[in-house]
């Protein structure tokens, strides 16, 4: 028998989603209109709990440290107060001067939440840009010289654009931290110190984090100012509704396994430990019938964009990724994660298996385990605080026909090319995997423009950007003014001793640093109550 995961949480079901009858709505929640019908056009009516307990404090303003499992509904969770209070704040557009700020530790986080953000953000008028290594950054100079609103950034790229003089992060309100947790253990947190003390003091902070070791509380106690806490499961809480199993199988018949494993008809993805194994495997999958693509740090982020939209799109049920994805990747409805591969540590079993099971939905994890690896795989879910007992398999065990349900038809390499020429992969290729031969040899971690990759493992473009001389000024006329929007509170404290009119900026040599705070402080309360989201 397949062993189910043992929790004393409820059991949640995919129809336990937030309903009417269980959980507020974004609308009672206070969340402005412009936002709720964008919410109600994406089909999110009402919210999960780490929305309902952060949105009250975080759009009224305060700073935020917040705690929850992935796949919680975190991103809304700090998007929907970032957009708001930038829109209720009628802030000015400046040149290479964002005033909204995300911080994420991946690429591919940071393109998922600035995909998330963009609808909200343009309901009310307001301009997203992402910035992150492994491309050129000429785009990224430019949104910074026609003057954007919210910036979605890894830390490596924006402390090189900060260097150059291209952005300066005086001007910020609001800024988030994403997955502080994951920053540190990729040595992150020098930087992202840095970059935070270049914000003012008195903006809205918030932090998104699993945990707090690793110097994450430090950084919390540093930079938030009387944070209001809030933790809805941490990310090693177990997830009801994920069935968790062991396969054991013997090393001759690990590959005839995964194969199955691979072959249902829904979403999966199988996790291996190395880049090379990634790309071998998926370009055996592909060459058996079934359609693979692979994620790995060997990528360009052109490649990477372009796997994920195969995968994303349906036409590609299996993405075969190294422990990149298993932070930040979010396609809807996988139903399947194989650890083909035992992480070294329980806590990228966590994140890994995250990716299935997410906000309410139902999934399985497989582990494969082959029998010399019993023991230590025993200790990683011990720490994991799964419980579950592995069974022995082979390829055409009934316990393993069971999970795989449903398989998909074979792909001819003839219907592949064929897919692959609809999607436009004719013109540079989809993947390592998809395509076989793929021409050259794979590249190591370089950007499209061939950048090299720094040592936070984010590439870095070779073009560098010019220090305009026009920073500091608004970039258009037409952004929104500065009216009496720019007080943040009830209490109605400028935003600064001097609190600058519509046409009045600071030059680049008055800029306001970390260590000025604006005068009087942040007090901590409800915004102005001028009705929120006023397009520009």
């Amino acid at each position: 028998m397949t062993a189910v995961l043992e929790t004393p949480l409820a059991t949640v079901t995919p129809d336990a989603a937030p309903s009417a009858d269980s959980t507020p709505s974004f609308e009672s929640l206070g969340v402005p209109a412009e936002l709720v019908k964008v919410l109600a056009s994406q089909g999110k009516i009402d919210a999960f709990p780490i929305q309902v307990d952060t949105l009250p404090d975080t759009l009224d303003g305060k700073d935020v440290l917040g705690r929850g499992k992935t796949g919680s509904g975190k991103t809304l969770a700090f998007s929907i107060p970032l957009v708001a209070g930038l829109a209720e704040m009628e802030v000015k557009r400046y040149v290479g001067a964002p005033t909204g700020l995300i911080l994420a530790p991946t690429r591919e986080l940071a393109t998922q939440i600035a995909a998330v953000v963009e609808p909200l953000a343009a309901a009310v008028g307001l301009t997203v840009t992402t910035v992150f290594g492994g491309v050129k950054q000429t785009r990224q100079e430019q949104a910074f010289r026609r003057g954007v609103d919210i910036v979605v950034a890894c830390p490596g790229r924006l402390e090189d654009l900060m260097r150059q003089g291209v952005v300066r992060l005086d001007e910020v309100e609001v800024t988030v931290i994403d997955e502080a947790d994951h920053m540190a253990d990729l040595g992150f947190l020098p930087v992202v110190t840095k970059i935070l003390a270049a914000t003012p003091p008195g903006g809205q902070r918030m932090l998104f984090s699993a945990t707090l070791d690793n110097g994450v509380d430090k950084l919390a106690k540093r930079f938030l100012n009387n944070p209001v806490t809030h933790s809805v499961d941490s990310e090693e809480s177990p997830v009801a509704a994920m069935t968790h199993h062991v396969f054991e199988v013997s090393s001759a018949d690990k590959a005839g396994l995964v194969s199955e494993l691979a072959s249902g008809a829904g979403r999966r993805i199988l996790f291996m430990r190395t880049k090379h194994q990634a790309k071998k495997l998926a370009r055996k999958l592909t060459d058996e019938g079934i359609p693979a693509v692979d994620l790995h740090g060997n990528l360009s982020q052109a490649q990477r964009d372009r796997n994920l939209a195969a995968f994303g799109e349906g036409d590609v049920r299996v993405l075969v990724a190294t422990d990149v994805a298993a932070r930040g990747v979010h396609v809807d409805a996988i139903e399947l994660v194989v650890h083909v591969d035992p992480p070294a540590e329980h806590k990228a079993y966590l994140h890994r298996s995250g990716r299935t099971a997410r906000a309410g939905t139902s999934g399985d994890v497989v582990t494969v385990c082959l029998h010399e690896q019993r023991r230590e795989l025993s200790q990683l879910l011990r720490k994991a605080k799964i419980k579950v007992t592995p069974i022995s398999v082979d390829p055409k065990s009934g316990a393993v026909d069971d999970l795989v349900g449903e398989r998909a038809p074979r792909v001819s390499a003839a219907a592949r090319a064929a897919a692959e020429t609809a999607r436009g992969g004719a013109q540079g290729g989809r993947s390592q995997g998809a395509r076989r031969g793929g021409g050259g040899r794979p590249g190591r971690g370089r950007g499209d423009n061939g950048g090299r990759t720094d040592t936070r493992g984010e590439a870095r473009g070779e073009s560098r950007g010019s220090r305009g001389d026009n920073r500091g000024r608004p970039a258009r006329d037409e952004s929104r003014t500065a009216g009496s929007g720019s007080q943040r509170r009830s209490s109605g404290a400028p935003r600064t001793s001097d609190a600058r009119s519509a046409g009045q900026t600071r030059s680049a040599g008055q800029s306001r640093s970390g260590d000025q705070p604006r005068s009087g402080g942040r007090p901590q309360g409800r915004r102005a109550s001028r009705p929120a989201g006023s397009p520009a």
